[in-house]
């Protein structure tokens, strides 16, 4: 299955480049259908580049703290410099979709390396 899914610029670079090998989302209707195996296609919203990864696992907790805990922070997103804080994901989601939901780590590889603007 092929599932489509939009991102910020940021992490969308960091999926490209191969740094960020887990996306994080709440576990939501949409989020329960993905499967290892499936295909995600991430457009990066500030340009609509587009990069292709495989779904190589899914890992389901309550709670992004406890998401935190099992990833390591660059493979998650952050820089190896930059603090990692589970509260950052309240930007995205609150804290009752959080508990009603829950949140998942889907663990994926990039399978295409595309030109990113001002990389070639």
């Amino acid at each position: 299955m092929r599932h489509e899914m939009r991102l910020q610029h940021d992490p969308f670079v960091k999926i490209a480049e191969k740094t960020k090998t887990i996306e994080m989302r709440l576990l939501d209707e949409k989020r329960s259908s993905v499967s290892a195996g499936d295909l995600i296609l991430f457009t990066d919203i500030s340009n609509n580049e587009k990069v292709e990864c495989l779904v190589t696992n899914i890992y389901r907790y309550p709670s992004f703290e406890e998401l935190y805990r099992h990833h390591s922070k660059v493979s998650i997103g952050y820089d190896e410099d930059e603090p990692a804080d589970p509260k950052d994901m309240l930007a995205y989601y609150s804290d009752e979709m959080i508990k009603k939901y829950g949140v998942v780590a889907i663990e994926i590889q990039n399978t295409l390396n595309p030109v990113l603007p001002g990389k070639g």
